[in-house]
């Protein structure tokens, strides 16, 4: 067995863990890229409708919290799958190129899903003062849709890495 170290005693990261570990970090950045966009167009409404209505700050605040969640789901991802998958499967580059492309798609769903949510949401906001509030809940049923995508990224992802790791599900 090749040790992890080099001669100086400086861990080494083979290609394919670095690989694999490059695609679990994959969900999180998609998480925290998607949050950032997706919070920063909501509370970029909110500041509009709190300078003509300081009255509906709670629901702008809301609002514009909805699209930090992707963050977590990516942090989970990447936590589940560096925590207890990668160290449970023999990695081989088929398996750290897999794991790649299930990051990726993990980004993909994170980022998509905080930024349109963030749309959803800014929208609402933005008809807080017509509406006189009433629109609050309704853009929030309708970006809990858009939340379910940050959802299924999160469970589908996981479970892909559980199977193309080779482990039991």
């Amino acid at each position: 067995m090749l040790s992890p170290f080099n001669t100086s005693g400086v861990r080494v990261l083979d290609a394919a863990t670095f690989v694999a570990t490059l695609g679990l970090a994959l969900g999180l950045a998609g998480g925290l890229a998607g949050s950032s966009v997706g919070t920063a167009k909501a509370a970029s409404a909110g500041l509009s409708v709190l300078a003509e209505e300081p009255g509906f700050f709670r629901q702008v605040i809301i609002l514009s919290a909805l699209p930090m969640t992707q963050t977590f789901y990516g942090l989970i991802f990447t936590l589940l799958g560096l925590t207890t998958v990668l160290p449970s499967v023999t990695l081989t580059d088929i398996k750290a190129w897999a794991f790649l492309g299930i990051g990726i798609a993990v980004f993909a769903a994170e980022f998509a899903s905080a930024w349109m949510q963030g749309v959803v949401c800014m929208s609402g906001i933005i008809e807080l003062p017509k509406t006189k509030g009433a629109v609050w809940v309704h853009t929030m049923i309708l970006a809990s849709y858009v939340e379910l995508f940050g959802i299924l990224g999160l469970v589908f992802g996981y479970l892909l890495l559980i199977m193309a790791s080779g482990l039991p599900i």
